[in-house]
């Protein structure tokens, strides 16, 4: 039975980055979705709760969607992939 690697691949600890600051962005994203809905039913006392549902989903999807890929954009610029793929770039304009 081999022996497992002590130290973790770089692809492995980035991915356990970003599921851990996604979750605090899903977290994050609930609580500007809650906000949302209460603003909503704050400012109209005949509001369906339809309309609830659809606030807290739209708002918070959205969140999600945008704070999620910053979080990729960051990682990915903390990495090192897009200084390769600007070399590689580089090297093919020269040639």
């Amino acid at each position: 039975m081999p022996n497992p690697d002590a130290v973790p691949s770089p692809r492995h600890s980035t991915m356990r980055r970003f599921w851990r600051v996604f979750r605090l962005l899903a977290l994050f994203s609930i609580a500007i979705a809650a906000i949302a809905v209460f603003l909503v039913a704050r400012g109209d006392p005949t509001v369906h709760i339809h309309m609830l549902v659809a606030t807290a989903l739209g708002i918070g999807l959205t969140v999600l969607l945008g704070t999620g890929l910053m979080t990729l954009v960051f990682l990915s610029s903390s990495s090192g992939h897009d200084e390769e793929a600007t070399t590689r770039t580089g090297e093919k304009k020269d040639q």
